[in-house]
Formats: C-alpha cells, sequence, structure tokens
C-alpha cells in the first residue's frame, strides 16, 4: 500500500476543493487576466507568466458557483494538465495536506456519473472535493482553446 496521498487545499467560495499535490507546478498570487477571444466559456482569458500565455480556468462554473470579478486576495494554481500548463483561479489556498488513500471516496460512490472530480477527500474540518484536471476541458472545449491561441 502506497502512503498518504498529499493534496494541495483551496477554496472556491465556502467550497473546499483540493488537487493531487503532482500536477501543480506553482501558486501565485492574482494577476491581470487578459480576455481571449473565441476561448471556450470555462476559460477566464490568458495570462503571460515569463513570455509564456497560459490560459486561466474558471473553475467555479464547473461547480455551479456565481462568477465573480477577480479580486487581489484570489490566485493563480499552476497546474499540469495533459500536455498543457493552465492555471485555476482560486479564492485562497488552505495549504498541503497528507491524506490517506481510505480517507478518499470515489466519486462513483457518491454520485454515479461525476467525471470532472477524482473523490471527495475527508478532511478533519470537513471534506475537499479532489478536482481532475485531466478533465477539466472537454474534447470540443480544448480543440477551441486551441484555436483561440492561435492553432496547433
Amino acid at each position: 500500500m502506497n502512503g498518504p496521498r498529499e493534496l494541495l487545499i483551496f477554496s472556491l467560495d465556502a467550497l473546499k476543493c483540493a488537487l493531487s499535490l503532482p500536477v501543480v507546478e506553482r501558486v501565485i498570487p492574482a494577476v491581470k487576466v487578459s480576455p481571449l477571444p473565441n476561448a471556450p466559456g470555462a476559460v477566464l482569458g490568458i495570462v503571460n507568466i515569463r513570455g509564456r500565455l497560459i490560459p486561466v480556468y474558471d473553475i467555479r462554473l464547473r461547480f455551479n458557483l456565481i462568477k465573480k470579478a477577480v479580486s487581489p486576495s484570489d490566485c493563480l494554481i499552476f497546474v499540469k494538465a495533459g500536455g498543457r500548463t493552465a492555471a485555476l483561479m482560486a479564492d485562497g489556498v488552505d495549504g498541503v495536506v497528507a491524506c490517506a488513500e481510505e480517507d478518499i471516496v470515489g466519486p462513483g460512490e457518491i454520485v454515479p456519473g461525476i467525471t470532472q472530480i477524482e473523490g471527495v477527500a475527508k478532511l478533519k474540518d470537513g471534506v475537499a472535493l479532489i478536482h481532475d484536471v485531466a478533465k477539466f476541458l472537454s474534447i470540443e472545449e480544448e480543440k477551441a482553446l486551441d484555436e483561440a491561441l492561435g492553432g496547433k
């Protein structure tokens, strides 16, 4: 059996979310996001980080949360999603926790058919939805994003 799974815990309003630590590249304070014409609705826009244009996803939409303006207290979580680096806008980052595998419930055990979360982590102070960054955009949205970024 493997050891505990390390998760980066972050918040969207009162919702606690998590990412598997190996997919996280870094976290920075929010910066200005430039709109990207013809991008999928889940993409807020792009940021220029050291000469690289990185798409910024609004994952609030995936959880049916109300869209909100970017605030100086928000942060960007950079993740490796497939072959692409992307940024997720979050209200804040709570830190990293080690979670035993037995404290993670698969999404199908809660509601069959959930596709965009890897599971739910039981934490000392509640639960966190573990987001699956590889499944964030549909194939059609990936194609639209590639076209909006200048084609691939």
